[in-house]
């Protein structure tokens, strides 16, 4: 996947101050209140600041964490992981694969048939609903 490059002013103007925040800074909304943390509707989860198609409903599971949780991402190329040692502790970031904006975090304890929790912000996505 060819990556987005953009400066980090340019990512300013385009983003709301929360997506900035989330995406470009490594930040993470409160849990239970994004948008998708209780969602139902079927669809594809994008990337909110490019657009790459980053999770299918389908892998969509309540963790109960109040986050949007899912036990894979569509493509091994939509995402990327690295470690994170920030808050005193070891987890593993994900980004997007095509522009690194920060999306959440994968933990070990998520359901089959990966075992993974994907757990992503709502801010950094846009929920693309199937058609009926």
């Amino acid at each position: 996947m060819d990556k987005l490059e953009k400066p980090l002013e340019a990512w300013r103007e385009e983003l709301s101050e929360t997506q900035f925040h989330v995406c470009r800074l490594g930040g993470t909304e409160r849990a239970f209140s994004g948008e998708y943390h209780d969602s139902k509707t079927p669809g594809i989860y994008h990337c909110a600041c490019c657009g790459t198609a980053l999770f299918d409903s389908h892998a969509k599971f309540d963790s109960g964490s109040g986050w949007p949780s899912y036990f894979q991402p569509l493509s091994k190329d939509a995402i990327t992981s690295l470690d994170d040692f920030s808050h005193g502790m070891h987890r593993i970031e994900v980004k997007c694969g095509k522009c690194d904006a920060h999306l959440g975090h994968v933990f070990p304890d998520g359901p089959a048939p990966t075992g993974l929790r994907y757990c992503i912000n709502s801010v950094a996505l846009k929920l693309v609903p199937r058609e009926a």
